[in-house]
């Protein structure tokens, strides 16, 4: 009977052939359904927000999946639908930074903007036929008798004493209902289903309640208004889509979502369930963060501390960094954390190619070179980008005065410092050599507060006529052209992985960081920064990303905010933390390496916790810096490729003969951030330490096939 019923999920081996490219299980539903030219083989998907909150980086992975596979599929449509059922939650503010985020995304809904309130006469009309069938009554219960009828999880409800009125006075009762004949929360119109079914929440649920609200866009017409279970597929079947796609919490009232199109005889769209994104060192309800918010613990929904997309935005994340993430974390139908390291190395990754450099001193330490001449000033021309001449050069003025990072030096420095110091030689980057020969401190403080350094004329550009090295460069800016601004360094708005804890039972408030801000001010910049338009990025050398703020920036006063560090400084600060107790100078003793050497015995529940699937390796390069590394871009059958890092270089200096190889991954190792990148697996490799060999497959693979 209904159309969207089907026996059992298909699999991308359907056919017994592996797909060129590798499907999800969302898609491969689909993929399924245009084969079997169900609703002759259309491709209908929507994104339904409620306009109650800003919205966030989970709703992000929700607009690119939906768009995304209507993009994906000829003739694919998706609409933009707002859910505006509870107008005492919903402003309009909301409903314009909905189409803003949905835009910058990337993402277009074209002419199939629709709200749930265009719907609101057809859904009572469609309450009223199901009173007329006997499957809805009018229930005079109060909230908390509702709630105590229905039973629990292990007890089943009891029946409503308004159950069985008749149907000519339910009728009535709902007229009377939307005539405004009775106070809020008085009645409720009910489903009438089955009070001892397994499923709660087919328990006679409430599908319209009285609430006398001024709407946003009815304003005062209606006095009753839909519950979402009721006004879902409704408005999915009027729409005509075909796959109504969303997070798992619905899971549950997919037989609801049935269950009202079949009543009513109308299109039955199919809803298809996927495991919302859960992310590390932050919050991901809109009730949490609205208290954020409320409280003041935040400045606003666009503080760029919040994962909502327009605070990502105002950080300085890229669209393309955020589908690239939404890519990345692929499609699943179990909830999971993801690591926030992974959106941070998608920014980095983006940013990386697109990002002008510029040099900022953020912590400016006076500099003065005695044999350059005082009144002088010369220019140099320094690459916008490193690796890539095609993004320009810009002009940056020298003087005798500069600043540099007060890090960047050190009276008493220890081994393998290679900044300034007494009698130590640097490179300014892209223009001298210059050595510090005395320093001048703070009579108060004792701090340092100006250098003297001589510099070499014939080092211009950076480099020694004589051949010989410098191992430090740092960054400066002249002093007499450099610019003031106000720099704010934003990280991780908790200090725990999961702040509301497994449960979800804890004060997640207790858990905010104190340092996830930290302003600067008087920072100085080289001048070309005071062109900066709002939210332009920029990568500042040897500090990190940064954008210039949306808001508060302007050319009098310039404000950037830090969109990510060059490397993950949290990792290094679990490192130390867990390493503290341990004696700094402790040595195990020797022991001769043999074949033979006896390891402690594993049992088959050890071995049954490694989770080792079949990977193909499409990508393959060197990775620079590194004599060990490479870096493998492995199929594991999601959607997407995983990163993975692997010290087998010695054995392959051909890399291009990995690509195509299968090979065996740990699949369910945690996801380790590490210099070059964040690492999202294993390879099981084999041989002597210097020289090892990943182990493969002969035959014909599928990606993401169990090994065991």
């Amino acid at each position: 009977m209904k159309e969207h019923e089907d026996s059992k999920e298909p699999t991308p081996e359907t056919d017994g052939k592996e797909a060129s490219t590798p499907l999800d299980f969302i898609r491969t539903i689909i993929a399924q359904d245009r084969k079997n030219n169900k609703h002759g083989a259309r491709v209908h998907t929507r994104f339904p927000p409620e306009p109650n909150g800003y919205l966030h980086i989970g709703h992000a992975k929700s607009i690119c999946l939906n768009f995304g596979i209507a993009a994906e599929n000829e003739g694919g449509l998706c609409n933009l639908r707002f859910d505006d059922t509870n107008p005492s939650k919903e402003d309009q503010e909301y409903i314009d930074s909905i189409f803003e985020d949905v835009r910058w995304l990337g993402f277009d809904w074209g002419d199939r903007l629709y709200y749930a309130s265009d719907y609101f006469e057809k859904l009572y009309e469609f309450a009223v036929a199901l009173i007329r069938k006997g499957k809805a009554y009018v229930c005079d219960l109060s909230p908390e008798e509702i709630r105590q009828y229905r039973g629990t999880l292990t007890e089943p409800g009891k029946d409503s004493p308004y159950r069985n009125r008749p149907v000519d006075e339910n009728l009535d009762l709902f007229k009377k209902m939307r005539a405004g004949e009775f106070p809020d929360g008085s009645r409720v119109l009910r489903a009438k289903i089955d009070m001892k079914s397994p499923n709660i929440n087919m328990r006679d649920p409430v599908l319209y309640r009285i609430l006398r609200a001024v709407h946003h866009r009815t304003g005062n017409k209606w006095c009753i208004y839909p519950m979402y279970d009721f006004t879902h597929p409704i408005s999915d079947s009027l729409e005509g889509i075909t796959h109504s796609i969303c997070t798992l919490e619905f899971e549950d009232h997919r037989p609801l979502y049935d269950w009202s199109l079949d009543e009513l005889d109308i299109f039955r769209s199919r809803q298809i369930e996927f495991a919302r994104l859960n992310l590390t060192y932050t919050v991901m309800s809109k009730r949490k963060l609205l208290e954020l918010v409320q409280e003041g613990l935040v400045i606003s929904w666009d503080d760029p501390r919040m994962p909502t997309i327009s605070g990502l935005r105002r950080r300085g994340y890229t669209p393309e960094a955020i589908r690239d993430f939404c890519d990345r974390i692929g499609v699943a139908k179990n909830d999971s954390m993801v690591d926030i390291a992974l959106l941070e190395h998608c920014i980095r990754e983006d940013l990386n190619m697109k990002a002008h450099r510029r040099m900022a001193v953020l912590n400016p330490l006076k500099v003065v070179i005695d044999n350059y001449p005082a009144e002088a000033a010369e220019e140099f021309l320094i690459q916008n980008h490193p690796g890539n001449p095609e993004m320009g050069s810009r002009s940056v003025p020298f003087s005798r005065t500069l600043y540099i990072e007060q890090d960047d030096f050190m009276e008493d420095p220890p081994k393998k410092f290679f900044r300034l110091s007494p009698g130590a030689e640097v490179r300014l980057r892209g223009a001298y050599f210059v050595t510090c020969t005395s320093f001048v401190k703070d009579e108060m403080t004792g701090k340092v507060i100006e250098l003297h350094c001589t510099y070499d004329p014939s080092t211009r550009g950076g480099d020694s006529p004589d051949g010989r090295k410098v191992k430090g460069t740092v960054h400066w800016v002249s002093a007499p052209h450099s610019i003031e601004a106000e720099v704010r360094l934003y990280d991780r708005l908790f200090t725990v992985p999961n702040p509301v804890g497994e449960k979800e039972d804890r004060d997640f408030k207790a858990y905010l960081n104190p340092d996830s801000l930290k302003t600067i001010v008087s920072c100085r910049m080289e001048p070309s920064i005071k062109e900066a338009k709002p939210g332009e990025t920029f990568q500042f050398e040897r500090l990190g990303y940064f954008c210039a703020d949306s808001k508060d920036s302007s050319m009098d006063h310039p404000v950037f905010n830090r969109t990510v560090t060059l490397r993950d400084s949290w990792a290094k600060i679990e490192k130390t933390l867990e390493s503290k107790g341990t004696p700094e100078k402790a040595k195990k003793p020797h022991v001769e390496k043999t074949a033979e050497m006896k390891k402690p015995e594993a049992t088959i529940d050890d071995f049954a916790r490694l989770d080792l699937r079949v990977g193909i390796i499409r990508e393959a390069e060197a990775v620079k810096d590194s004599d060990k590394l490479l870096r493998l871009m492995v199929d594991l059958g999601e959607g997407r490729l995983r990163q993975i890092f692997a010290g087998i270089s010695k054995a392959y200096p051909d890399v291009s003969a990995l690509i195509g190889q299968s090979v065996i991954v740990v699949a369910n190792l945690k996801p380790r951030q590490m210099k070059f990148g964040l690492s999202e697996g294993m390879i099981l490799a084999g041989g002597d330490e210097d020289n090892l060999s990943i182990a493969t497959f002969t035959g014909s693979l599928v990606a993401g096939k169990k090994v065991s």
